[in-house]
């Protein structure tokens, strides 16, 4: 089923209607079956109004997962206290992603219909959303050296260890939590929780 077509008239068309409609077709039928045609025809535009944006339909989707995932985590750290040890904090804020992206609409079509498309962010190179995440991470990281409640070492390399991790925890949610010996989600969590404080406490 397509989704339903809205015809904008007159002026500059927004990104965001470009990319709510690539949300549209690709919650409606994956990835791969997401075109600039289907994503012009949702937003009630032309092909070409597309085209002039993005050169092909790969940049949309990459730019609507950024656009996307950043949100979230930006709801996620809205939601998270200011009070307590920046290590509190980065750990309420971790478990919290994990939670939200693990049953994120979006996140969970690409997983079930387009799972290869991701294979290069964990092989190959890292994404522009997990790049942003890095650096949130980050900044708790270095905050809490200067507090005391996270243990010393390098930046660097202790908020690229810690995104691998939560990394691992978004991607095999479905496998970790359904079918023959599955734990309950909540008590993987949990899991994470102590894996966390006890990765990052002095």
């Amino acid at each position: 089923m397509k989704p339903e077509c809205h015809t904008h008239r007159g002026g500059r068309v927004p990104d965001d209607t470009v990319l709510d409609a690539a949300k549209e077709c690709v919650l409606a039928g994956g990835v791969r079956r997401t075109t600039l045609t289907g994503i012009a025809q949702a937003a009630g535009v032309s092909r070409m109004t597309v085209y002039r944006r993005f050169p092909d339909v790969g940049s949309v989707l990459a730019t609507l997962m950024t656009r996307e995932f950043t949100a979230l985590l930006q709801q996620v750290s809205d939601e998270i206290a200011a009070d307590g040890t920046a290590r509190s904090r980065l750990v309420d804020h971790a478990v919290a992603s994990v939670r939200r992206l693990g049953t994120d609409p979006l996140l969970r079509t690409v997983l079930d219909l387009d799972a290869e498309l991701l294979l290069p962010y964990v092989t190959e190179r890292l994404g522009a959303t997990q790049l942003i995440a890095e650096e949130g991470l980050r900044g708790f990281i270095t905050e809490g050296h200067t507090d005391g409640s996270v243990r010393q070492g390098d930046p660097a390399a202790q908020s690229r260890a810690l995104l691998l991790l939560l990394q691992s925890f978004v991607l095999s949610r479905r496998p970790a939590t359904a079918g023959d010996g599955a734990v309950p989600a909540d008590t993987l969590l949990a899991e994470l929780t102590h894996l966390l404080e006890g990765a990052l406490t002095p």
